[in-house]
């Protein structure tokens, strides 16, 4: 995020603005401090006052994340765009608590009265999980349709938001429903005999599917989709991609798997068992959030080299980040700072919960709240 600011009037010389890494640390400390304030408010398992962690918790926190999906990324704020802030911010905030704890209640105290798969007193809460495991295939195909698509094919139709987004959603969610009942409800269901993956699988695999659509659509701005035709041919692009992320995601999975291996050690691999399975995504969901916020909050950088110069060193960098933070993360703050339980061996927590936290205070507060407070200094020159 710049903005550009105006020379002073006077004789004086104008301010000089922080540099976009003193931006972006900035807003680093300020979602940090904001996730772990509400962290130990709703989830903390031994400061929070309410008994929500892991679930009912991990669910509505993926249902919010999808509902700023829907907002910002589908419908790029349609609405939201005519409020200043902090007005603009508070709205969407507001809007994102309700739909993700209605959802997660109609579907755990509605849905769940008449198939006992989704009900809210199943064991270990996962009634909650398995209504909120639909998000995980969401994140893939609404997120891809955005960056790797780029809207196709509702802008080509001459369509304008929030028409373009709504029909997004629309149409995405007929195979986003399908995958989430042939590949992730009878991984959970109860009635289930056979299901073609186990729930760690699905989880490991699918989000490093997710990865691949940020990471080619955003990180390195759609390519190699986008050597597939462009703006000229928007529907190629939107084949390749949908193909390609299929094929790239599953690499990084089978990649992952012994990477995650490596940095969690053999006596808690050896605990572990199947559920190793779902580590990828646990460090898929550290790289999500560092690409994320590094596109947002420090301006995608770097960005005054060349192509592959600049999409390699962003790749690089994110994931580097990404692999401390996992590491920071299962090592010291699940246990120390979170207060998380065990998992296996001396590993705390599971940070598909509080990365995701991170992920969304991210989109609210950079992207809903547009930094707010840290904007009328924000760096005015983009390249680095």
């Amino acid at each position: 995020m710049t903005a550009t600011l105006s020379p002073s009037s006077t004789s004086a010389p104008p301010k000089r603005s922080p540099s976009w890494a003193v931006f972006g640390l900035a807003n680093l400390a300020v979602v940090t401090a904001v996730t772990l304030a509400t962290w130990y408010l709703l989830a903390d398992p031994q400061t929070s006052p309410w008994n929500f962690y892991p679930l009912p918790f991990n669910a509505a926190l993926f249902w919010a994340i999808l509902f700023v999906v829907f907002m910002g990324f589908n419908c790029e704020f349609a609405g939201f765009d005519r409020l200043g802030q902090p007005t603009r911010g508070i709205a969407i905030l507001g809007t994102t608590a309700v739909f993700a704890v209605a959802v997660t209640w109609l579907l755990a105290n509605g849905l769940g009265r008449l198939f006992p798969d989704f009900a809210a007193d199943r064991a270990d809460g996962l009634g909650y999980f398995a209504g909120a495991l639909f998000v995980l295939f969401g994140f893939g195909t609404w997120v891809m349709a955005v960056l790797n698509w780029k809207h196709w094919p509702w802008t080509t139709l001459g369509l304008r938001q929030p028409l373009v987004g709504l029909c997004e959603i629309a149409f995405i969610a007929v195979p986003t429903l399908a995958l989430y009942l042939v590949l992730g409800l009878p991984s959970v269901s109860l009635s289930a005999t056979d299901p073609l993956m186990s729930v760690d699988t699905v989880l490991g695999w699918f989000y490093s599917i997710v990865v691949s659509v940020i990471l080619t659509g955003q990180t390195l701005d759609n390519w190699p989709w986008r050597i597939f035709g462009g703006e000229r041919n928007p529907r190629a692009v939107a084949l390749a991609s949908t193909v390609g992320n299929v094929v790239l995601g599953t690499a990084i999975y089978f990649v992952m798997v012994p990477l995650v291996e490596i940095l969690v050690g053999s006596v808690a691999t050896a605990e572990l068992g199947d559920a190793i399975h779902q580590f990828p995504a646990q460090l898929g969901v550290c790289w999500a959030f560092w690409m994320i916020f590094w596109a947002n909050a420090f301006g995608n950088r770097p960005t005054r080299f060349g192509d592959g110069r600049n999409l390699l060193l962003r790749a690089a960098l994110t994931f580097g980040l990404a692999v401390v933070t996992f590491l920071i993360y299962y090592r010291f703050a699940a246990e120390h700072v979170l207060h998380e339980p065990v998992v296996a061996g001396d590993l705390h927590g599971n940070a598909l919960g509080f990365l995701d936290w991170l992920v969304l205070w991210t989109l609210l507060y950079v992207v809903g709240f547009q930094s707010f407070g840290l904007r009328r200094w924000a760096p005015s020159v983009a390249g680095s």
